[in-house]
C-alpha cells in the first residue's frame, strides 16, 4: 500500500512536469522507435508489408501506410507456419513478439524470410533484460548477437542493436514504465529513456534485407 501511494505521487509529479511538452512512446520503446525511424523511406504504393501480431506501428515507422499493411495475429496464425506462399511481401515486421514464440526461433526467422521477395526487409524487435510477461506465455530472451545469428543466414544485416541501462529499474520501480517520454532533453525521463549502456540491453532489434 505504501509503495502504491509513493508510485501514485510520483506519477502525479511526473505528469505535471511534462504538461505542455511533446511526448513519444514509453520508456522501453522511446529510444528504439526513434532509432528505427531513421530507416523511414518513401515506399511504393504497390509494396506490401506483413505485420506479425499487431506490429503495424513498426511498419509505419519504416514509411508504410495503413493500406499497405496486412496483419496476422496469434493464435489465429502462428509465425512458425505462416499460411502464405513464398515471396509475397516486400517487408515483414514483428514488435516484441519473438519472446512469446512457443517453438524454434530459427523456424520463425526462416518463415518470415520465406515470405519476403528478394530484396525485402525484415524488422524484428524483442527483449533481453526484461521481466517475464506471459501473453500468453514467455519463452525467450535475445541479445543483439543472438538476433544477428538468427538473421544472417537469410540476408544482409542492415542494423542490429539494443537499448537499456541500469537506471531503468529505479524508473520502473517508481511506477513510470508506461508514462510517455517527453522530447525535451532537459527532462529526467528523457535522460533515462535515451541513455544507452550496451551491456544492459532491455530491448533489442534486428533489421535485415533478404538476399
Amino acid at each position: 500500500m505504501v509503495v502504491s501511494l509513493i508510485q501514485n505521487l510520483v506519477k502525479i509529479g511526473y505528469r505535471a512536469s511534462t504538461l505542455g511538452l511533446e511526448k513519444g512512446s514509453h520508456v522501453t520503446r522511446y529510444y528504439m522507435y526513434n532509432h528505427i525511424s531513421k530507416y523511414c523511406d518513401s515506399r511504393p504504393s504497390e509494396h506490401r508489408v506483413l505485420s506479425i501480431s499487431e506490429s503495424g506501428y513498426l511498419a509505419k515507422l519504416l514509411g508504410y501506410d495503413d493500406n499497405q499493411i496486412t496483419d496476422l495475429t496469434y493464435p489465429d496464425v502462428n509465425v512458425l507456419n505462416l499460411p502464405i506462399q513464398n515471396e509475397q511481401f516486400d517487408a515483414v515486421v514483428s514488435d516484441q513478439v519473438l519472446e512469446h514464440i512457443e517453438g524454434n526461433p530459427y523456424t520463425a526467422f526462416a518463415e518470415t524470410f520465406r515470405i519476403l521477395k528478394s530484396g525485402g526487409i525484415a524488422l524484428h524487435t524483442t527483449c533481453f533484460i526484461n521481466p517475464i510477461h506471459a501473453t500468453p506465455s514467455d519463452f525467450w530472451r535475445f541479445t543483439p548477437d543472438a538476433l544477428k545469428l538468427l538473421a544472417c543466414e537469410h540476408g544482409e544485416i542492415i542494423d542490429v542493436g539494443g537499448w537499456g541501462n541500469p537506471f531503468i529499474w529505479v524508473y520502473n520501480a517508481l511506477g513510470l514504465r508506461f508514462e510517455s517520454i517527453p522530447h525535451a532533453n532537459w527532462h529526467p525521463g528523457h535522460w533515462v529513456a535515451t541513455k544507452n549502456v550496451k551491456r544492459w540491453p532491455m530491448v533489442t532489434w534486428v533489421l535485415a534485407r533478404k538476399n
